[in-house]
């Protein structure tokens, strides 16, 4: 029942009044940028130019990748780093494509690190957390940041405190060491192995730090997750995907163009 002004609520006491109490906004949700590193060539691809430009099912690598990133929740910003000789033209196929949270086309380095360095520069200041995800891997599942950025979230609630988490497969072919004859030296006990895919995702501070780190000594590591543990950060391996895989060969993009149109067959 509306309340007229000065009149008191029937249910209340004598003299008290009704007082809307102003509604707290609700908290944000963190926010993760992320950089998309497109500025490989694909040698054993047989291109000739940048891998992020092959196509697979019809569309360029890129597009798949930086898709799939746009899609998470908690992503609100894609910096792509695309090879120098087709900066202009990666940044126009985003462009067409009307990608909504591609903030940034920059230039890679000579390395992946310099790239991913690179990406970080342009990267705008609001994301408290970065992920870091290669073109050349199309199909890294429905959710994959915001997954990652809950299991970030859950560890470290935890005692170890990881700056980052980065998801692994187990790896199902017996690995032997061998010595520089090609001599078998053993068996590696592949229960301890993981193969790294991406995305990676970190603590933006703890990421930076490390890449600032690495420049000052000279450090060059095959991926983040390394460069953030010499660092001394802790880094959470978490469950990843074999179908999250990475087009490196010919045979790679027939595989993952199956997986392509299994996911996309009407069920």
């Amino acid at each position: 029942m509306p309340l007229r002004r000065g009149e008191g609520h029937p249910d209340a006491g004598r003299g008290a009044r009704v007082v809307d109490r102003p509604a707290h906004p609700p908290t944000a949700p963190p926010s993760v940028g992320v950089v998309v590193v497109a500025a490989g060539i694909g040698r054993r691809l047989r291109s000739q130019g940048p891998k992020a430009l092959v196509r697979l099912a019809g569309r360029p690598l890129l597009v798949h990748a930086v898709e799939a990133m746009e899609a998470n929740r908690c992503v609100t910003a894609v910096v792509v780093v695309a090879h120098p000789d087709a900066l202009g033209a990666s940044a126009k196929l985003l462009a067409d494509e009307g990608f909504a949270k591609v903030v940034a086309v920059v230039a890679g380095g000579p390395t992946r690190q310099a790239s991913v360095a690179a990406g970080l520069a342009a990267m705008p200041p609001g994301p408290a957390f970065v992920a870091v995800h290669d073109a050349a891997r199309p199909l890294p599942g429905r959710g994959s940041v915001d997954r990652l950025l809950e299991l970030l979230d859950a560890a470290r609630s935890g005692a170890g405190d990881p700056a980052g988490v980065v998801p692994g497969v187990p790896v199902v072919d017996t690995v032997r060491r061998v010595d520089d004859d090609q001599r078998s030296r053993g068996i590696v006990d592949r229960d301890q192995l993981r193969a790294i895919q991406t995305p990676q995702l970190f603590v933006r501070e703890a990421l930076e730090a490390a890449h600032r780190k690495a420049m000052l000594d000279g450090v060059e590591a095959s991926d983040e997750a390394a460069l953030v543990e010499l660092a001394g950060h802790p880094v959470q391996v978490v469950p990843g995907s074999h179908e999250n895989l990475k087009v490196t060969t010919a045979l790679d993009l027939l595989v993952a163009e199956a997986l392509l149109t299994r996911t996309r067959r009407p069920p």
